[in-house]
């Protein structure tokens, strides 16, 4: 016969130990870091219009450069034929930068807010890149850490349409050699360094105008 000091024993041996939580952390920046990993991804003796330790062509270093008529100041246009980044300045002028944009029909053209833009962002993989490539994204799928390794780099520009996040980003990356190339899932890179100088200018509520790549042109003609 199980007595009333049985059960509670039993039941104490049984349900007293905690359940560990299954629930991952969110991924995190530490603040007190940034201005070392600033320093960490700035060239010695920096200077943008002629620092090259990447080693890409001289063309996609930042310059000063005329800008079209009729474009709102404080806006970017992304050129993704020759793969330049255009911030519209007051006085007719354009600040210049070399990008990278996304490989195959990954890259999307369109007009976008920039709705929000971070230091030392951290980045969870979407749903579709962990099912596209499961090898490179399924072990980051509960986030990664802001940092120098971090695939959005130093600074990232959040892009939306409406109110919806459209997961696509202006960001730095650790990769500075694609520079020139197609080489990210959406979004349009930058060297680190570039977008530490850039994203100070930027006010959120500016436009991102994203042109179709050369392979659309190309269909469409």
């Amino acid at each position: 016969m199980l007595t009333r000091r049985h059960f509670i024993g039993s039941t104490a041996a049984l349900f007293s130990a905690p359940i560990a939580s299954t629930v991952s952390a969110a991924p995190t920046s530490d603040r007190s870091r940034w201005a070392a990993w600033d320093a960490q991804v700035t060239p010695v003796n920096y200077d943008p219009a002629t620092s090259n330790p990447w080693g890409f062509h001289r063309r996609f270093l930042p310059q000063r450069v005329e800008a079209n008529a009729g474009l709102t100041p404080g806006d970017i246009h992304v050129d993704a034929v020759a793969r330049y980044l255009y911030h519209i300045q007051d006085d007719g002028t354009a600040m210049r930068y070399g990008v990278a944009i996304a490989r195959g029909n990954l890259y999307e053209p369109g007009t976008y807010t920039i709705k929000r833009k971070a230091k030392w962002p951290t980045w969870t993989p979407t749903a579709a890149m962990i099912k596209r490539d499961p090898g490179q994204y399924e072990r980051h799928a509960d986030g990664m850490n802001g940092g120098p390794t971090n695939p959005l780099g130093s600074r990232a520009l959040y892009l939306y349409v409406g109110n919806r996040d459209t997961y696509l980003r202006i960001h730095g990356s650790p990769s500075p050699r694609s520079i020139g190339g197609r080489a990210s899932s959406g979004c349009v890179r930058m060297v680190m360094a570039h977008i530490i100088d850039l994203y100070d200018h930027v006010s959120p509520g500016a436009s991102a105008y994203l042109y179709p790549p050369e392979d659309i042109i190309s269909a469409q003609s």
